[in-house]
């Protein structure tokens, strides 16, 4: 049975890797959940979802040239962090709310402000551009 993109299949984890996680699929067949594809959240780290041994369902995306499959884990089935998992934030750090605004307003409003923030900034960076290459001539 060959296997098919589109198809969802058991696997078992292999290996974890720092952007993955290697499934032995049956027919001896092997692929990768790459780190976007294993929950709907931000991964920090792969080991917070899988361990070694664990079995998976895993959806099968595409095929590459050295004959091993792309797979999907978040789209066979719901992921989430492993018990014990080290409990992160989201996704990178944010900036401080002055500069983003406080949500509200029509988009025209924040692009305004966007802008005007946007300018500001250019701005200040030219002015001490400026002031750096006059001390030098």
């Amino acid at each position: 049975m060959a296997v098919e993109t589109g198809a969802i299949l058991d696997g078992t984890v292999v290996k974890l890797l720092k952007y993955g996680v290697i499934i032995a699929l049956p027919e001896g067949q092997s692929g990768l959940i790459h780190i976007s594809e294993i929950a709907d959240e931000y991964v920090h780290q792969v080991s917070d979802y899988f361990r070694e041994g664990d079995s998976v369902k895993v959806k099968v995306l595409g095929q590459r040239e050295e004959g091993r499959y792309e797979l999907s884990a978040k789209q066979a089935e719901a992921r989430k962090p492993l018990e014990g998992a080290a409990l992160r934030p989201a996704g990178p750090p944010r900036t401080s709310a002055p500069e983003r605004g406080s949500g509200g307003g029509s988009f025209e409003e924040r692009l305004t402000d966007f802008l005007k923030e946007s300018n500001r900034k250019i701005n200040e960076l030219k002015r001490s551009r400026d002031g750096k290459r006059r001390g030098r001539r």
